[in-house]
Formats: C-alpha cells, sequence, structure tokens
C-alpha cells in the first residue's frame, strides 16, 4: 500500500482562526495530500511552570471540533480528525456528539486521533481535571469502549468507574465507524497494547525507524498476525524530513508537523504547495 501524506496542524497563534485553517485544508486537498489533521489543546504555554504567571506568553488557541467542522464542510476527499483528543479530559457523550456531527458533516471522512494527553500546561491541573498519568490511563480505555458503543445507535448501559452511561441511545450514527488511532510516546508499552486493539498507531518520541520497525512488531504480536494491511501506523516529520526511511519500517501514513510555536499560515501554505514528500 502507498504511503498516504497528511499534514498535522497546531491551531495556536495565526492558525487559531478556524477560517485559517478551512482554507488551508481546501489546499492541501487540491496539492494531493491525503488528509488534514488538527491539535487537542485548551491551553499552551510558551514557558510552562515559569516563576512569574503573568509572565507566561499563552499562545492562543482554537477549539479543534469547530475547526473541524469548517474544514470537513468545504472539503471533499481529505481524511479529517483531532492528532490527538485527550478522552480524559472529554466528556465521552459530549466527544460522541461532536465526533458523529463532524463524520456525517464530511461524508464519513473522520478519523479519531486518541491518547492520554499531558499536564505540562496545565491543562489538567488548572482546570481540575485529572493529573495523574496512570489514572487517565484507566479514563483513556473506559471513555474509548463507551465513545465505541455510543456510536453502535444501540441502547448502551455503561457502570465502567470512568465512563457511565444510563440506558442511553445516541442517534444518528456515524456516516461510518471512525477509525480510532491510539497515541504514546515511546517506549511506553501501554498505549501499544492500546493501539493493537483499534484501528492505528501513532508514536510520538521515536528515536528513528528502528524503533518504529520494532513497535510494528509489537502491534503484530498483540494482534496474533502478521497482515496489518487493515492497520494504520502513523509517523510525522517536519517537512525537510525524508519520509521512506520510515515508510520501510512499516508507516503508512506520514504527517507533516510544524513548530507549534512559531507556525505560520505561509509556512504551512509554502509546505502545502510543496506537495506530499515522495
Amino acid at each position: 500500500m502507498p504511503l498516504r501524506h497528511g499534514l498535522t496542524l497546531p491551531i495556536f497563534g495565526p492558525l487559531a482562526d478556524p477560517s485559517v485553517v478551512a482554507d488551508l485544508a481546501v489546499a492541501a486537498e487540491d496539492a494531493g495530500f491525503d488528509g488534514v489533521f488538527v491539535w487537542d489543546h485548551v491551553l499552551y504555554r510558551r514557558d510552562p511552570g515559569g516563576p512569574d504567571p503573568h509572565g507566561r506568553a499563552d499562545v492562543p488557541v482554537a477549539d479543534p471540533w469547530t475547526t473541524l467542522a469548517a474544514m470537513a464542510a468545504v472539503t471533499d476527499r481529505v481524511a479529517v480528525g483531532p492528532m490527538v483528543t485527550p478522552l480524559p479530559r472529554r466528556r465521552t457523550h459530549v466527544l460522541a456528539r461532536q465526533a458523529t456531527s463532524v463524520d456525517i458533516l464530511s461524508g464519513g471522512r473522520l478519523v479519531m486521533g486518541v491518547g492520554l494527553g499531558g499536564d505540562g500546561y496545565g491543562e489538567f491541573s488548572a482546570f481540575g481535571d485529572e493529573p495523574d498519568p496512570k489514572v487517565r490511563g484507566a479514563m483513556l480505555d473506559d471513555r474509548l469502549a463507551l465513545l465505541r458503543e455510543l456510536w453502535t445507535g444501540e441502547v448502551v448501559t455503561s457502570a465502567r468507574p470512568h465512563a457511565v452511561a444510563t440506558d442511553v441511545q445516541f442517534l444518528p450514527t456515524p456516516t461510518r465507524t471512525p477509525p480510532v488511532w491510539v497515541a504514546g510516546r515511546w517506549p511506553t508499552r501501554a498505549p501499544i497494547r492500546r493501539a493493537a486493539r483499534c484501528e492505528g498507531w501513532f508514536p510520538i518520541d521515536l528515536p528513528g525507524p528502528h524503533a518504529l520497525a520494532a513497535g510494528v512488531e509489537m502491534i503484530a504480536a498483540a494482534r496474533g498476525t502478521d497482515d496489518l494491511a487493515d492497520f494504520d501506523v502513523v509517523v510525522h516529520g517536519t517537512p525537510e524530513d525524508d519520509p521512506e526511511p520510515w515508510a520501510a519500517a512499516g508507516a503508512t501514513w506520514w504527517l507533516t508537523q510544524f513548530d507549534p510555536w512559531h507556525v505560520t499560515e505561509d509556512q504551512v501554505a509554502a509546505a502545502i504547495a510543496t506537495g506530499p514528500a515522495t
């Protein structure tokens, strides 16, 4: 299967305007990219934990689901989705509604990237949410299971510790059940096992293609098959990076990424104009 190409956009600063990102998504689709994905943050800071809280530069941040809806409405082909949404700080039933609406709006092009999220910028602790990553792991598993159940359109009752629902039915259902890509920092094993139960793996902080190849072997072992034709392995790199060594190691998607503190519309437009890396 040929390597697919996408963009992963930090919707901060000048990209905190959904209309700007929607225009970039149209340009990316016209240029031949296969997907345009957006970061999911509520807070991003230049100097996390600095000595003077009033001196921190809190970066402008857009809402990902509003932005994804804007993108879905003006594109026809590219996959869209959050890369990634931290389920532990999302209310599952609200997320299920948002995701379903974007999937329908896009005609079935939503990809759901999920992960634990991090508290480096106070995104959990500043709002009274769970800061412990081990607890967030349990929350992620429970809420992902409930999210999938709500998407079925069947009557759902869930009494999981971190995902409660009582006799509810969510309609309409998505155009298709959105594939789930699970993010995780290498070499943590729990996200790999979690990803093996889903439709894709989005590893972060890989030291090189050799680590990706090792992770792909772990995924195959966990799934009990060497046939990963229906499974996505997603990596990201800068516009200057060569994706071919990563493709040889098992990547199926290459996402062009940008510096979150210095990203500009012109910078993204230039990468789009260059076209997908070959």
